[in-house]
């Protein structure tokens, strides 16, 4: 590994030093030059090329036609990058680099840091409302800890909404797609009195159901999301400056419907149904048992009915030698969550999931002035959360009967932290981070019971968190066009509790990640091709999986579990080329591979087979599974080509967008989920000077099937599938006064 990372370095000096000579050469005039983007993935305002560290920034006003209309389509736009709702639910996971988590329930700490407006989101189903009013989204990759409140292994995601303007705007944007969607956002924004500017926006998606019941004919998929957020800013002095926040969201959406893979017996054997060959088919039937419990009438949808508050304020201070920045934020989120992944009117893989979370905390930074020889900046967090829920379930294995695991747990978080940038000479700058965290979760459960049973009694686990990382590297600027960076950092991420389908919640344990990583930025061609690339080799400890576990009366239960060693290597390159006056040309591919370097795990096949088939399970094989590769595709390519003219008085633009994910093995129903290509395309026009545009688009244009998740919860040979939607099209109306 250290000749491929030597190698690399080698090759990216080369190419750094090689190419704008010959870029002079080359030069056309007609040519537009790559925007430099500003942002504050270092906690400070920088362009992004003089950032040494793997970045995408994502502008908020080319998401709707990159089809980004959740933070999980982000995928289809970031190299290495996964995210996926789990079995078709609200629980959006995030992976970055193969380094991210599988799990569906909503009390775990996420792998990636995903921040709106610099506050920690710590539970990631609360990025699941509506995308709105957003400025940019940065994407870093690797682990992060020296910058942020919180320490994570995989990286963070950096969500930017837009500021209060001092000069009077308001705008909005309408849309009408297929199955009756419809979305509708707006916002003002202006001074509102001297020294005090604000900012509302206000979104509400609704329709597009596009699946149906294969019994009824039913519609499932209506969206119902709401969402509102208000920014004021107050210039209290020359030196300090007062943002305010606050967000709610509503969401009452339809679920997805699963599909079968093959043919599937019901417990009682009164019906076998046949192989789902439609697309859109699925199935569902809400029991009285679950009705009851999930307080929802005989006859819903799988769905959500979620609804979040977010507050924060954020200081600003010049102190002349130093600023000083405080975030102060509540979060408060219940979910209540009904899905059918069973994918028929029979219960034998029905879920409810209900949480009810609050979150405080407190962010303080000290830094320097930037430009000098020496940046520094320090800083400290601290975070109090509470997460009361719990999961039932019905399924085929335990009779349908309702199985129930209530939970209480808290969090309490400690950190402090420092970033700092040495310029040893006029083009070499030494990077040094360091962080100390300390943390304590404690979970209270009467544990998994049968509602049909008594409630054990009520039994508390902890698990801590006591651990120092932090980063070390080199930056060194080749001339004014190409930086090359090397670092080597060391993150964690906390421990926590299975919370469904287990007797015992025993914790597992932090994970930890030291990342080795060489990349290149480079501006060429007069800054009409950017070209970055980064190579990375993780050690990874304690990685946190999917596994089992038995108990003795019950059989197989699904249990995070740790595995001792793996490793993770790959790279990323991305690139954005204008070769003539509004012609854009943008392209990135990430590749990752990864194994199991020690890991011996419970084989429930043959632990099942060595049992009798009622229990009790007392036999338990285990088998090595060291050399096994780790569960991610292997690579992602993207890109997009868009076209700006003018003609006969209009403005128009063109666009079309793309990925290809490759295929990922799925150790849960023992199959492969098929890699896939997926475009996109738009086509829009509005009178030159005017304020108005038109759009028509078009979301997986050529139709493609693709699935998102499977399952094998319901016990069939051939598990149940999450598809994702078929072709959309629509129109968009845009503007701006």
């Amino acid at each position: 590994m250290n000749r491929l990372l030597l190698g690399a370095s080698s090759a990216a000096i080369a190419l750094a030093t090689a190419l704008p000579a010959f870029a002079q050469t080359a030069a056309e005039t007609e040519a537009t030059t790559v925007r430099d983007i500003v942002v504050t993935a270092q906690r400070r305002e920088q362009a992004s090329q003089d950032i040494g560290l793997a970045l995408s920034v994502i502008g908020g006003e080319s998401l709707d036609e990159r089809g980004v209309t959740v933070i999980n389509d982000i995928e289809n736009i970031v190299p290495n990058l996964e995210v996926d709702s789990q079995f078709g639910g609200g629980q959006p996971q995030f992976r970055i680099r193969g380094i991210g988590a599988r799990e569906y329930s909503s009390n775990n700490a996420s792998t990636v840091g995903i921040y709106v407006d610099e506050v920690a989101h710590p539970y990631t189903i609360t990025t699941q409302g509506a995308m709105f009013d957003i400025a940019r989204i940065e994407v870093l990759r690797g682990p992060q800890g020296t910058l942020y409140g919180r320490n994570t292994t995989g990286g963070a995601v950096n969500i930017i909404t837009n500021a209060p303007t001092i000069d009077t705007r308001a705008g909005f944007t309408a849309e009408y797609g297929s199955y009756d969607q419809v979305k509708v956002e707006g916002y003002v924004s202006g001074q509102i009195a001297p020294n005090l500017l604000g900012r509302l926006a206000a979104i509400t998606e609704q329709g597009g159901a596009w699946q149906y019941h294969r019994d009824t004919g039913e519609e499932l998929g209506d969206k119902d999301k709401t969402a509102l957020r208000g920014r004021l800013t107050w210039i209290a002095t020359d030196d300090i400056t007062v943002d305010l926040a606050a967000t709610y969201q509503v969401d009452k959406s339809d679920g997805l419907g699963f599909r079968l893979r093959g043919p599937y017996t019901v417990f009682d054997g009164s019906i076998t149904y046949p192989t789902d060959t439609a697309t859109r088919i699925t199935g569902w039937e809400l029991s009285p048992e679950m009705a009851a419990v999930s307080g929802r009438a005989l006859g819903s949808k799988p769905g959500r009915d979620n609804d979040g508050l977010d507050l924060n304020v954020q200081v600003r201070a010049n102190l002349g030698w130093a600023q000083l920045n405080s975030i102060t934020s509540y979060q408060s989120f219940e979910r209540s969550e009904y899905n059918d992944w069973d994918g028929t009117r029979f219960n034998e893989s029905d879920v409810y999931f209900y949480n009810d979370i609050d979150a405080f905390s407190q962010e303080l930074r000290l830094s320097s002035e930037y430009g000098d020889r020496l940046n520094w900046m320090i800083g400290a967090y601290y975070a109090d959360e509470t997460n009361d829920g719990g999961f039932y379930t019905q399924f085929r294995g335990a009779n349908r009967v309702l199985i129930n695991t209530p939970y209480q747990q808290s969090v309490e978080a400690f950190g402090v932290f420092t970033h700092n940038s040495y310029q040893i000479t006029e083009r070499l700058n030494l990077i040094a981070g360091l962080r100390y965290e300390n943390e304590t979760r404690t979970l209270t459960t009467s544990g998994t019971r049968r509602i049909n049973l008594p409630e054990g009694p009520l039994l508390t686990y902890d698990t801590d968190l006591s651990e120092v990382t932090g980063k070390l590297g080199l930056e060194y600027d080749l001339n004014d066009n190409a930086l090359l960076y090397a670092s080597v950092s060391r993150g964690v991420k906390s421990g926590g509790f299975t919370t469904y389908n287990a007797t015992s919640a025993t914790p597992f344990r932090p994970e930890v990640v030291i990342a080795y990583e060489v990349g290149v930025k480079s501006d060429l061609f007069e800054n009409r091709l950017r070209l970055n690339g980064a190579l990375f080799f993780y050690d990874y400890e304690n990685q946190q999986v999917q596994g089992l576990e038995y108990d003795r009366d019950a059989g197989r239960l699904g249990k995070i579990t740790n595995v001792p060693k793996s490793e993770i290597y790959g790279g990323e390159i991305e690139l954005v080329w204008t070769p003539i006056r509004g012609l854009t040309i943008s392209q990135n591919y990430g590749h990752k591979e990864g194994e199991y370097t020690e890991y011996f795990a419970i084989d429930g096949a043959a632990t099942d087979a060595a049992n009798p088939p009622n229990g009790p399970w007392t036999n338990i094989i285990a088998n090595d599974r060291s050399g096994e590769p780790l569960q991610f595709p292997k690579f992602n390519y993207g890109g997009a080509v868009s076209y700006d003219w003018e003609m006969g008085g209009l403005s128009l633009r063109a666009e079309t967008n793309y990925v290809q994910r490759d295929s990922i093995y799925n150790a849960a129903s023992s199959s492969v989920l098929e890699g896939y290509w997926l475009w996109n395309a738009s086509v829009s026009a509005g009178p030159v000077d005017a304020n108005w545009r038109a759009t028509l688009w078009s979301r997986n244009l050529f139709d493609t099937y693709y699935e998102e998740t499977r399952n094998g919860f319901n016990g069939s040979a051939r598990p149940t599938t999450s598809p994702k939607q078929g072709r959309t099209v629509g129109v968009r109306l845009t503007m701006d006064f």
